[in-house]
């Protein structure tokens, strides 16, 4: 099965980065996960802030692109994947629902589906495109979300062992 993940209305749109989902990171709120991920690219504190208060995680996103040459993180580097990987962990972490969700997609293939977006800018990096039935791209936010459901599933399961 295949879970292919779009617009935040949609199913599985809780797995975006765009979704109404806030977490804290270092005694801050942060409205969404795009947010704090574009906001961990820089090291200037008011520049962070500016991301951080933007009402929309697109508007946070184009204040992150605004300041693109003050970034000390170079945009999917390692650094950026570990920095992705942080803001999902602390998403799953802080939100039951979407923890229980993840779980519940059982051994499903997770596919951020960027097919409309087509093949500009870090689309085929962090998705992948559908051409005539085929996924094209890395799916680097999909495989964290696999790799995250894994550790997840494997934390129930000893946890239910215990009880």
């Amino acid at each position: 099965m295949i879970i292919a993940f779009t617009k935040v209305k949609l199913p599985y749109g809780w797995l975006g980065n765009m979704s109404p989902y806030p977490i804290e990171y270092q005694g801050q709120t942060w409205r969404t996960t795009e947010a704090l991920f574009q906001a961990m690219r820089f090291n200037d504190n008011e520049i962070k802030e500016e991301i951080r208060e933007q009402k929309s995680p697109m508007a946070a996103k184009l204040k992150a692109k605004k300041h693109k040459g003050k970034m000390v993180i170079v945009p999917c580097s390692y650094h950026d994947q570990e920095n992705m990987k942080t803001c999902i962990k602390l998403k799953v972490s802080q939100h039951d629902e979407i923890r229980q969700q993840l779980i519940n997609t059982q051994n499903a293939k997770i596919i951020e589906d960027c097919t409309s977006r087509g093949r500009r800018g870090s689309n085929l990096f962090w998705g992948s495109i559908n051409v005539d039935g085929e996924w094209e791209g890395e799916n680097v936010l999909g495989h964290m979300w696999m790799e995250i459901r894994r550790e997840e599933t494997i934390k129930s399961d000893l946890l239910a062992q215990l009880i």
